[in-house]
């Protein structure tokens, strides 16, 4: 009788579940992995999210390029509100506003465009293509165009009728920021004289 008694003290003991103490310290463990897995995940989705809109903006300028030397017209990549959205859009028909049908992607989420090349104040330093010789490169304060034959230039409104001669003096940058916790994220896409497009990232101490 004592031995059966003993025998289900036992089962009981083994079966009583966790006590207040164990719970709260597994649930202080979780709460700490989660404060330090939060902050990463979330960067790393504001990272998906700039390059995805760096690679539409990308595609947008090619599909330009494309359009241009096929139509041997000249088109220019604009960018404005809609929807309370910033897009950017092939002006087709040229009026400098953006017409239902014509080419456009929506930038993602708080990414956006710059207001320039960055610098200063803790902003990466401007992107330099490799090998170029040059005095710089156009960025967002200039506006992109495709001549007829496909090639990009610098397009100017300032003149009437507007111009955009090849070829470029220059290539161009465009740059992108997206404001996360912790600092901004930059990103641009690069397009050489010659009209090919890629894509860059800012690593916080190189451009890659």
């Amino acid at each position: 009788m004592k031995n059966d008694f003993k025998k289900s003290w036992t089962q009981r003991s083994r079966l009583r579940g966790f006590s207040l103490i164990e719970l709260l310290i597994v649930l202080f463990v979780v709460m700490v992995v989660a404060g330090l897995a939060v902050p990463n995940v979330l960067l790393a989705v504001s990272n998906v999210r700039l390059r995805a809109s760096a690679g539409d903006l990308a595609g947008l300028m090619q599909q330009a390029r494309i359009m241009a030397a096929k139509n041997n017209a000249t088109y220019e990549i604009l960018y404005t509100t809609r929807n309370a959205a910033r897009i950017a859009y092939i002006d087709i028909n040229g009026n400098g506003g953006f017409d239902t049908g014509e080419p456009m992607m929506q930038f993602s989420g708080t990414t956006v465009p710059a207001s320039g090349a960055p610098g200063g104040n803790g902003q990466p330093s401007a992107y330099v293509l490799a090998g170029d010789t040059g005095t710089g490169s156009y960025d967002n304060t200039n506006t992109l165009g495709y001549t007829g034959r496909g090639l990009p230039c610098n397009f100017d409104t300032t003149t009437s009728p507007a111009t955009c001669s090849t070829p470029a003096a220059k290539y161009f940058v465009y740059y992108l920021a997206d404001t996360r916790v912790g600092g901004s994220g930059w990103a641009a896409v690069v397009v050489t004289k010659g009209g090919r497009t890629k894509i860059v990232t800012w690593n916080g101490s190189t451009w890659n």
